[in-house]
């Protein structure tokens, strides 16, 4: 549910995202670093991945124009403690198959993909690219890039895009994708307010770029003790008698109603493990 993004140059930083409690560490060799660093950082993090780390842990390589991504790929495709790829900036399904299929035989198998849809013609792509190759686990967007190519300032513009990712991921059968980052880490009330946004419009989870977001993060995508009571009520009935029927509020539940709650309990019980 948590994703905490942190630069590749800073194996100080990388140790203490390990220990933060995010549910995935994103070790960033792309933005996050300078071009006279993105040799020292793919060191760092192909000594990082040799063994395997506390949490999951995936790497956002370089753009995959750029000679860097092919060293990337080839530095840290076979190691044992690689979780994932994140593949920036992602406009085509033949993007996702190269990759895919150079990785394979070093690892034996496939290597867990996710695109980053972060312009306007990935983001037009968003199905054919989720649907691309079985190695594609999710889709996600960058928003920083995306604002830039579309060239607008007010978060609203945006909605179109977020939606069509939530819909391209599900109709591709991949999961809900996480929603885009906050970039601002002090004002933890304006990333509130912006989850909720992002949890109404069907992601689930966020990605963040500041170990003080994730708790944040967890409140606002966790279930409601209203809601937990709700889906309680719901699953009761379905047992009691199973099928369409009317709760004694009015409320009309069926198969899918009892899917929803079923889901609603099992990210309840997540959220206190957690």
């Amino acid at each position: 549910m948590t994703w905490l993004y942190v630069p590749g140059d800073r194996p100080e930083v990388v140790a203490k995202a390990l220990a933060s409690g995010a549910d995935v560490v994103i070790v960033d060799l792309e933005d996050a670093v300078a071009p006279d660093r993105k040799a020292y950082s793919r060191a760092a993090t192909a000594e990082l991945l040799a063994g395997p780390p506390p949490v999951p842990v995936h790497v956002r390589v370089n753009a995959l124009d750029t000679p860097l991504a092919e060293d990337d790929l080839t530095a840290l495709s076979p190691l044992p403690g690689l979780a994932a790829l994140r593949l920036p900036k992602i406009t085509s399904p033949a993007e996702v198959v190269r990759v895919a299929e150079r990785t394979a035989p070093a690892r034996g198998g496939s290597l867990p993909l996710y695109a980053l849809l972060e312009s306007a013609l990935g983001v037009e792509r968003a199905y054919d690219i989720a649907a691309s190759h079985p190695a594609l686990h999710g889709i996600a967007l960058g928003e920083a890039d995306l604002r830039a190519d579309l060239a607008v300032r007010h978060d609203p513009a945006l909605d179109w895009p977020r939606c069509r990712t939530v819909l391209a991921a599900r109709a591709a059968g991949l999961p809900s994708p996480a929603q885009s980052l906050y970039p601002d880490t002090r004002d933890l009330e304006g990333l509130a307010v912006t989850s909720a946004h992002g949890r109404a419009l069907g992601f689930l989870g966020r990605a963040a770029v500041h170990p003080r977001q994730l708790p944040v993060i967890e409140r606002a995508y966790a279930p409601t003790p209203a809601e937990i009571e709700s889906a309680e009520e719901i699953l009761e009935a379905a047992t009691t008698a199973p099928g369409a029927q009317a709760l004694p509020d009015g409320r009309f539940i069926d198969p899918a109603v009892v899917a929803g709650a079923r889901r609603t309990l099992s990210l309840a019980n997540r959220s206190i493990r957690h």
